[in-house]
């Protein structure tokens, strides 16, 4: 019996949400604005989870866990830009054209806007293939998701309103970022001294 590869469970697994959040749309009373909501957080949740496991490399050091959650990280970043255009997709068929023009000079519509045109780019050279034809030209280009990250909450805050759920989404992300920050700072004054 042949073994599945896990990268090909994780994206099932990943995969179930949108599925499920499609069907409510097109088989159940769901209307497009009420997915908006999940489908957001959604993306933002994997986001954190595919920036999490950098800083705790660092930090920690690398072990099993973080390995296997290292192999996976792209399929992750994937799967938030995937979310965050599903997101997209349920606003544009929740708006008339003319609400969409209406809307876009808006600080919380443009910031999601924006946000999902960057993640784009990672998503899109995502590929093992990419990695090897861009070199290290593809990390760089793979950075962009740090202002993605905060664009995505800045897109949250502004239309929400409601600071707590955006914070306790963040935070993992943001202690990971002050604790690595700690880190090398000790590594360096240590260094430093005689």
């Amino acid at each position: 019996m042949k073994r599945v590869p896990v990268k090909r469970i994780v994206d099932l697994g990943l995969a179930v949400p949108a599925l499920l959040m499609v069907w409510d749309a097109l088989f159940t009373q769901a209307w497009p604005m009420d997915l908006l909501r999940p489908s957001g957080e959604l993306s933002v949740r994997l986001l954190v989870v595919a920036l999490l496991p950098g800083p705790l490399v660092e930090i920690f050091g690398t072990n099993r866990v973080l390995r296997g959650w290292l192999s996976i990280r792209r399929d992750l970043g994937v799967a938030a830009f995937g979310y965050g255009a599903l997101h997209l997709a349920f606003y544009l068929v929740d708006m008339t054209p003319e609400g969409i023009v209406n809307e876009l000079g808006l600080p919380g519509i443009w910031t999601g806007w924006l946000a999902l045109m960057l993640l784009a780019i990672p998503a899109a050279l995502s590929s093992d293939r990419a990695v090897r034809l861009l070199g290290r030209i593809w990390k760089r280009l793979q950075a962009v998701v740090y202002p993605v990250f905060v664009l995505a909450i800045a897109h949250w805050l502004i239309l929400d309103w409601a600071v707590l759920p955006a914070l306790l989404h963040a935070a993992p992300l943001l202690v990971a970022w002050i604790a690595r920050s700690w880190k090398r700072k000790h590594i360096r004054k240590e260094a430093q001294s005689p």
